[in-house]
C-alpha cells in the first residue's frame, strides 16, 4: 500500500505540474492589480438569493442553547479590535461558530484599513432570548448585525461590501441601522473537498442486484455512462472519495418528472445529455438531466423540484470510467470542477495506480475523504480558473 501511495504521488506530480504553468488562472506570481470596490445598495444582498439557499448560507439546523449539545461548538470572540454591544450583558454576542469569527476578525482589519480610527461594531450576535424570526441564524451563532463604531450611516454600503470580500456567505444591507451577514454551518464546510451522494441513494451492481452506496465495496463493478462510447456499462469502483456513514451534511433533493429522485451534494457534477455536465446547485426546474431507461437504454428527463434537505451519510465512488448510474440518474463521479474532462484527467494516476497493481478482490473503504483527492481539490483553488473551480 505504502508503494502504490508513493508511485500515486510521483505521478500526481506529473500530472499537475504542467497545469501549474498554463493560461492565466489563480496560479502562483499571477500580479493582480487592485480591485475597486462597489458599495452594496440599501436592501441589496450578495448572493442574490435567499438567506436558507444552499449557495448561500443554507439551511437552518434548529436553535442553539446553553444546554444544548451544540453550545459547545459556540466559540467567544474577544477581538480587540471589534467592539461588542452586548446590550443584554451576557456575553451573547460575542459567541458565534468558528467561521463566523474568522469572517468577523478578517472583517475587523479591513474595516480599519478602510477607516482607520474607526472600529467594526457588532450590534447582535447569537440570540438565546427568541427577538429574532424562527429561521433566524442569529439562534445558531452564525450571523451577526454589525456597524462602524462611529455609527456613519454613509460607511455602511461600503460596510456590506467589505463583508462580502471578507468571506461571509451572504450580506445584506437590511435596514438603515445595520448590515446582516451570515455564515454557513460547521457541517456543510465538510463539504468543500467534493460531492457525495446520500447513503440510501441505490445502483446497479454487474451482478444484477441493485445496492445501496454504503453497502458498496471497492472492486464492485457497478451501472456507469462511458464517454467514449456513449454506451451504459459496468465499471469497476476504484476507490471511495469520500465516505462516512456519520457524517450529517446539506444535500439537494432533486425530483425528475418520471418520480425518480436524486440526493446530492450542491457541488456535484451531474449530466444533462451525453457531454454536458452542470453542478447541481446550478440545476433549476424545467432541465433537463441524463437518465437510465430499461426500455431505451438512455433518454432525457426534465427536473420539476429542487429542494435542499439535511441527510446523514456521504458515499462518493469512483469508477474507471468516471460517471455512474445512481437511483436511475447519469451523474459524474467529480465534484467542485466544472469540467468532466479536467477532472476525469486529474484522477489519471488513481486509475493507473489501481491498473498497475490490479484488483486484490473486494476490499472495505477507508473512512473520510480520500487523500488524493484532498490534495486535488486544495490545488485546484490555485490552479484553475475561477470559472472552473466551484
Amino acid at each position: 500500500m505504502r508503494s502504490a501511495s508513493a508511485a500515486l504521488l510521483v505521478v500526481a506530480a506529473l500530472v499537475v505540474v504542467p497545469v501549474w504553468g498554463c493560461g492565466p488562472g489563480r496560479g502562483v506570481g499571477r500580479r493582480r492589480g487592485p480591485r475597486k470596490l462597489t458599495p452594496l445598495v440599501f436592501k441589496q444582498h450578495v448572493p442574490n438569493v435567499p438567506e436558507n439557499t444552499l449557495t448561500a448560507s443554507g439551511l437552518t439546523e434548529g436553535r442553539i442553547g446553553r444546554n444544548d449539545s451544540r453550545f459547545k461548538d459556540l466559540v467567544p470572540n474577544y477581538n480587540q479590535d471589534i467592539v461588542f454591544k452586548d446590550e443584554e450583558g451576557t456575553g451573547a454576542d460575542r459567541l458565534m461558530t468558528q467561521r463566523c469569527k474568522e469572517k468577523l476578525n478578517t472583517l475587523a482589519i479591513s474595516v480599519m484599513n478602510q477607516w482607520p480610527g474607526v472600529r467594526l461594531l457588532v450590534t447582535e450576535g447569537w440570540d438565546e432570548e427568541g427577538y429574532h424570526t424562527p429561521e433566524s441564524l442569529h439562534y445558531e451563532g452564525r450571523a451577526v448585525d454589525i456597524t462602524t463604531s462611529d455609527r456613519d450611516r454613509s460607511k455602511y454600503g461600503m460596510l456590506a461590501r467589505l463583508a462580502v470580500e471578507a468571506g461571509f456567505d451572504w450580506v445584506y444591507y437590511e435596514s438603515r441601522a445595520h448590515i446582516h451577514c451570515s455564515v454557513k454551518s460547521e457541517s456543510s464546510q465538510a463539504a468543500k473537498y467534493g460531492g457525495c451522494f446520500s447513503g440510501e441513494t441505490t445502483v446497479l451492481t454487474s451482478t444484477g442486484l441493485r445496492r445501496n452506496l454504503s453497502d458498496l465495496r471497492i472492486g464492485e463493478k457497478i451501472q456507469a455512462f462511458d464517454p467514449a462510447t456513449k454506451q451504459l456499462v459496468f465499471s469497476e469502483i476504484l476507490v471511495f472519495l469520500d465516505f462516512d456513514p456519520s457524517q450529517k451534511r446539506e444535500f439537494l433533493s432533486i425530483t425528475l418528472s418520471s418520480g425518480r429522485t436524486l440526493t446530492v451534494t450542491p457541488s456535484h457534477l451531474l449530466l444533462l445529455d451525453d457531454r454536458t455536465v452542470k453542478y447541481a446547485e446550478k440545476l433549476q426546474i424545467g432541465d433537463f438531466l441524463l437518465v437510465s431507461d430499461p426500455k431505451d437504454g438512455l433518454s432525457r428527463e426534465e427536473i420539476v423540484q429542487v429542494r435542499g434537505v439535511w441527510r446523514t451519510g456521504v458515499f462518493a465512488p469512483l469508477t474507471s470510467v468516471g460517471t455512474l448510474v445512481v437511483n436511475d440518474v447519469v451523474a459524474s463521479c467529480y465534484a467542485s470542477v466544472d469540467s468532466q474532462w479536467v477532472a476525469h484527467w486529474a484522477f489519471l494516476p488513481v486509475r493507473w495506480v489501481a491498473g498497475f497493481w490490479g484488483n486484490s478482490g473486494l476490499r472495505k473503504p477507508e473512512m473520510g475523504v480520500f487523500w488524493y483527492a484532498k490534495m486535488l481539490y486544495v490545488m485546484a483553488d490555485f490552479i484553475l480558473p475561477s470559472h472552473l473551480h466551484e
